[in-house]
């Protein structure tokens, strides 16, 4: 029987690799060795920037929320334990959606949270 040589397949690995890392400097998108190092560390960002993304949105979120706490003559932590324990749950990314764009329905769950810590 004959033998299989494997360069459809190897070729076909390669050339992925390499339309991946089209765009890179140098020989990082020319040459496969350095190309495929390249689109691995790349990936590794990759994953890592998903996680950081949502760290750094509920930061932002928790700081508007807190901005328009002061505002309305509370801070943060006692307004969210307010609103816990006046039973209403909404997401800080709805929160923050609220002091930006309607701070009159904001000053109204500041009062809430007030009620309930009263």
């Amino acid at each position: 029987m004959a033998r299989v040589k494997g360069a459809m397949m190897t070729r076909k690995r390669r050339n992925k690799i390499l339309k991946m890392a089209k765009g890179y400097w140098g020989s990082k998108s020319k040459h496969f060795r350095v190309a495929n190092q390249a689109v691995m560390k790349s990936g590794v960002y990759a994953y890592t920037g998903r996680k950081l993304k949502k760290r750094d949105f509920r930061q932002l979120w928790i700081t508007r929320i807190n901005a328009a706490c002061k505002l309305n003559g509370m801070n943060y932590s006692t307004f969210m334990n307010g609103l816990k324990k006046s039973g209403i749950i909404i997401n800080r990314k709805m929160l923050a959606e609220l002091a930006v764009n309607d701070k009159a329905a904001f000053a109204q769950l500041t009062q809430t949270a007030k009620a309930a810590l009263a």
